[in-house]
């Protein structure tokens, strides 16, 4: 009888990945830790260092990501900057 096979959020291959990579153990003593087969891992490491997601962000998406967040705070700043403009004009359509 086949048996089936068991599926593994990204969360949970990413977290295995990384205890590989960051902690240097071989990945037959985390692959047994996680209860998971030796060769599923290496083909998640395998995967992971093609993506370029080694458990870290390469440069590029490291940039990418805070050009990003920057554009963030600016774009929040100036909603602020609005919604105060907005609540004064009501304040002084409402006294007038």
């Amino acid at each position: 009888m086949a048996e089936k096979r068991r599926r593994y959020d990204a969360e949970f291959r990413e977290g295995a990945v990384r205890l590989v990579v960051e902690t240097g153990k071989p990945v037959a003593e985390v692959a047994g830790g996680l209860g998971i087969n030796e060769g599923t891992l290496h083909s998640w490491i395998g995967r992971a260092k093609k993506a370029g997601g080694d458990g870290s962000l390469a440069e590029s998406k490291r940039e990418e990501l805070a050009r990003l967040r920057r554009q963030d705070a600016e774009k929040s700043k100036r909603i602020e900057e609005l919604e105060m403009e907005r609540d004064a004009f009501k304040r002084s359509m409402a006294s007038g």
